[in-house]
């Protein structure tokens, strides 16, 4: 199984997880396509997001092997924004070969081919205390 270095292991702050250590000694989880519906909560929507974001921040255009990712992560883009380059394709290789569908990807996810990282928290804790009280401390 490859494993993919630098790829993000877990979404931040979270515990939806992107890749896995090692291989499953119970046989090879398949990929199959979930179908994701519009009452989904919307960390799992951001979760979606923040994989694609990293998939295409790691791969491009460029077909990839399954290698560690998580197949349950990827089973939620599997069959639309992302696609089976083998021909026949092995659901339950981690050699198989996976490609980004550019065109359905930047419609499902406009966000993940921008520049910054959309799909954090946007907080900014330092609005939150005045300077003048730093000053006690």
């Amino acid at each position: 199984m490859l494993k993919h270095r630098g790829f993000p292991g877990r979404m931040p702050g979270t515990d939806f997880q992107f890749v896995i250590r090692r291989a499953n000694p119970k046989g090879v989880t398949p990929l199959i396509k979930r179908e994701r519906y519009r009452d989904r909560k919307a960390v799992d929507r951001r979760a979606d997001l923040a994989f694609m974001s990293a998939l295409w921040e790691y791969f491009g255009t460029e077909p990839f092997e399954r290698g560690n990712l998580d197949a349950g992560r990827l089973s939620w883009l599997f069959g639309r924004e992302v696609v089976a380059v083998d021909d026949p394709f092995d659901p339950k290789s981690y050699e198989s070969m996976l490609v980004i569908n550019e065109p359905v990807a930047r419609a499902s996810f406009p966000e993940a081919f921008q520049e910054d990282e959309p799909w954090a928290e946007e907080d900014d804790w330092d609005d939150e205390f005045d300077d003048e009280e730093d000053e006690d401390w």
